[in-house]
């Protein structure tokens, strides 16, 4: 008896949200997601952001649950306080599930790419003078002696340690690896 019910008050949900989707004539367009403007404003609240993307404020809060990156903060009376970028990312969830027909997992994984692609770029390599004659070895080699120099310096007890001969016949007008 209680499993009849529970199946026909799902039907009739599906009914009613089937009813509700034929009654929006227009769907949503590209154009109602990239043409949003987003006021000038340090923060929103849950109800100016679900009009700004134009969807239920439990939606969003659904949202923060399946997308860690939307994280808004929180007043001391818990209400929710999005910034900009909690905005642009609201609507840039609206556009991959509305628009470009992804499903919450496949949203999430184009998520995922796109902060493994920005953290490549973002990787520098190490800032090695070029043009010089000198390779990349030697000049690793030579910072790595003036970094021991330093160690030198900083361990000793206070009294100047005496250079190592090969310190010493080192041209100290030769240009650093730090020198611009």
């Amino acid at each position: 008896m209680r499993g009849h019910s529970c199946a026909s008050f799902q039907v009739r949900m599906i009914k009613q949200t089937s009813q509700k989707k034929s009654k929006t004539p227009s769907p949503i367009s590209n154009a109602s997601v990239a043409g949003t403007s987003i006021p000038d404003k340090l923060y929103f609240r849950i109800g100016d952001v679900a009009k700004l993307c134009g969807i239920e404020a439990y939606v969003l809060r659904f949202w923060e649950t399946e997308f860690p990156q939307l994280k808004p903060n929180k007043s001391g009376t818990g209400q929710r306080l999005y910034r900009r970028r909690d905005v642009e990312l609201a609507l840039r969830i609206k556009q991959l599930l509305y628009v470009d027909g992804y499903t919450i997992a496949g949203a999430r994984q184009v998520f995922t790419a796109e902060s493994r692609e920005a953290k490549k770029v973002a990787q520098t390599e190490l800032p090695l003078k070029r043009g010089g004659h000198e390779s990349a070895e030697k000049q690793l080699l030579k910072l790595r002696g003036e970094l021991q120099e330093i160690l030198g310096i900083l361990s000793s007890s206070g009294k100047p340690e005496k250079r190592s001969e090969k310190a010493q016949t080192r041209n100290v007008n030769a240009p650093s690896l730090f020198d611009a």
